[in-house]
């Protein structure tokens, strides 16, 4: 029987410089002491080591986790039919990138000095047949992977393959602890039996597992069981994203969670997260860092200028970035905007030089509406993906937002602590 190996990471490029860690730990204990997460010691315990290269060259807290980091499509392909899926595809797309248009993408992609690990995703990314080829090639070129998956395919066998390809942390999606629930959602009735026993096979590799949960109407009134179920299995991070009417998901748009919803979700995770040792962060709900702000009274003054430091909100395009399978390169999954095509243009440049991405990073100036008059723009931003969505403007305000213009409060509800 192999036995989990802890360094399976390049030392050098998680810790330099030492600002890195810095402004990480900053973060999280800003964050701990913003929602009184009396299992912060657990967290320490249990995934504080393993998270960093997870975190690789992380700026702070933001949607989708850790700001600084691109995700690729690695194919369209998908073994399950989920109804919510914004790629809203089965089969490989044809015009994907080969195998050594995709390793020549990947040195590009190394090349970006922020960019310390890369996000292989899907469809399912285990779908496509030289996925460890290029596993070795991210390795080698000095990037940590990690692999966003359904779990299903995962098996002993395969979750120690994957380590041994510099694979350091796999975030696997659930929908729901009631199997019933999963199962219709993922159009599979053994999704969850078939993701549960892919988790033990990362765990046993000694591979930190993620947990990724969307936030609809079919699960709302499930998630805080599915909150324990991810502490319970040794989840060292939960993305709790909120669907966004895009590919598959714009036909069940009638299920994403309207304002007051938003509201009470995000209010409902900070309570929740005083007692698990999984940290939880909102994808597509940015506002979650001004409301622990304003509930603990720490909006203003010095907190505000810290929060600027560690906070990120929204990090489409100023942080995160989305590849398709083609070599398309958008800010967000969520944000179907193309800034470039890899195959034509230098990665390198697209990243720093396409419009939207300058758009996005200079939010200050370039929001509208509600979001663009809020002092919370830099550590909020609204979603973009929402805004987009609904208004065909991925600049205006976002419609799901709770807060008032001038963001100096809660609507309506107040600051409860629930």
């Amino acid at each position: 029987m192999q036995t989990p190996r802890i360094f399976n990471w390049p030392i050098t490029s998680i810790f330099w410089p030492p600002t890195l860690i810095a402004r990480q730990l900053t973060s999280v204990l800003y964050f701990k002491h913003l929602v009184g997460w009396n299992r912060f010691p657990d967290w320490v315990l249990k995934h504080s080591f393993k998270s960093l290269p997870v975190a690789a060259g992380s700026i702070g807290m933001g949607c989708i986790g850790f700001p600084a980091h691109p995700a690729w499509e690695v194919t369209a392909a998908c073994n399950l039919r989920c109804i919510h899926c914004h790629v809203a595809s089965s089969k490989p797309a044809k015009d994907e990138l080969t195998t050594d248009e995709a390793k020549g993408f990947i040195d590009n992609l190394a090349r970006v000095d922020e960019f310390r690990m890369l996000v292989y995703t899907g469809g399912e990314p285990l779908m496509r047949p030289d996925l460890l080829d290029l596993l070795y090639h991210s390795k080698k070129a000095g990037l940590t992977n990690v692999i966003a998956t359904n779990g299903t395919l995962i098996t002993e066998e395969i979750a120690f393959k994957l380590r041994d390809a510099g694979v350091v942390g796999a975030a696997v999606s659930f929908d729901s602890s009631q199997s019933a629930i999963h199962n219709y959602i993922r159009k599979n009735d053994y999704a969850f039996d078939l993701a549960m026993r892919g988790i033990q096979a990362l765990k046993k590799a000694g591979i930190l597992l993620q947990v990724n949960v969307t936030a609809m109407e079919y699960n709302f009134s499930s998630l805080d069981e599915l909150i324990e179920l991810a502490d319970s299995e040794g989840s060292g991070i939960m993305l709790m994203y909120q669907l966004v009417p895009v590919g598959r998901g714009s036909a069940i748009e009638e299920a994403t969670l309207k304002v007051n919803e938003n509201e009470r979700l995000l209010k409902s995770l900070a309570n929740k997260q005083k007692n698990v040792s999984t940290i939880i962060e909102p994808v597509a709900g940015p506002q979650y860092w001004p409301y622990l702000m304003e509930r603990s009274g720490k909006s203003n003054g010095i907190w505000l200028k810290l929060a600027k430091q560690v906070f990120h909100g929204c990090a489409a395009g100023r942080g995160f970035v989305y590849i398709k399978a083609n070599g398309d390169v958008w800010p967000c999954p969520f944000v179907e905007i193309n800034a470039g095509n890899v195959r034509e243009t230098p990665f390198k440049r697209i990243w720093r030089e396409g419009q939207v991405f300058v758009n996005l990073r200079n939010r200050e100036d370039t929001l509208k509406g509600k979001c663009g008059e809020c002092k919370y723009r830099t550590i909020c931003g609204g979603c973009r993906g929402r805004a987009l969505a609904y208004s065909g403007d991925y600049l205006a305000e976002d419609p799901s937002c709770f807060l008032h213009p001038n963001g100096s409060q809660i609507s309506a509800q107040g600051f409860d602590k629930c």
